[in-house]
């Protein structure tokens, strides 16, 4: 089973009240913006959530697992209670109903999100396909070119800024990175030797040659 990687942004959240219901919109995931992780910076590539599974999606509060949902996107169908769209800029919440009259903590979160206590959004996923550029310097950068699935969307007090950025994954994904980052610099260090070899070989025949 793959890693499954979160990120956390500060991004605008609104919220707006219909009848019994709290409506939330928000943008949890954003193509082309570069994001400090530490020892890297990471860019999710634009159309990276093309294919990627939606199916299932959860709405929950700082990536608490163990809470009942607040809302819910089963394939965006007449059931769900949350409705996503993948568009040009990433993912986009059109909306998250959450039911503010008869779930306490939906309702503290939508006061907070309309008081602009709460700021930032989050989201939990997979990697299916990444590239990695500058990867001698010490601050290399990762493109996520794919992602396999999103399995929940969270709103989270402390939204990640900079360098701080290390609350927005876990140690084993961060572990991971750090593998395919020398998998990668292994690669290249091989791709390179070749290289060298082959301009052995040719300087070598164009010397018997004369």
């Amino acid at each position: 089973m793959k890693e499954l990687e979160k990120r956390t942004y500060s991004f605008e959240i609104r919220a707006t009240e219909e009848e019994e219901t709290g409506i939330i919109t928000g943008r949890p995931i954003v193509y082309n913006s570069v994001t400090d992780l530490g020892w890297f910076d990471e860019v999710i590539d634009e159309g990276a959530l093309d294919g990627a599974d939606l199916t299932d999606v959860r709405f929950l509060v700082n990536h608490n697992t163990s809470m009942i949902p607040l809302a819910r996107s089963r394939r965006n169908n007449g059931n769900s209670t949350m409705q996503m769209t993948i568009d040009q800029g990433g993912l986009l919440l059109d909306w998250v109903k959450l039911d503010i009259k008869k779930n306490a903590t939906a309702s503290e979160l939508f006061s907070a999100i309309q008081r602009q206590d709460v700021t930032g959004m989050s989201f939990m996923f997979s990697v299916d396909e990444e590239l990695w550029e500058n990867v001698e310097s010490e601050h290399p950068t990762r493109h996520i070119r794919k992602i396999g699935s999103v399995v929940e969307v969270s709103a989270v007090t402390f939204p990640a800024y900079d360098a701080t950025s290390i609350n927005a994954r876990s140690e084993e994904a961060l572990e991971s990175a750090r593998q395919s980052l020398e998998k990668e610099r292994e690669q290249r260090a091989k791709e390179l030797e070749s290289l060298e070899l082959l301009k052995l070989k040719m300087n070598l025949n164009r010397r018997k040659s004369k």
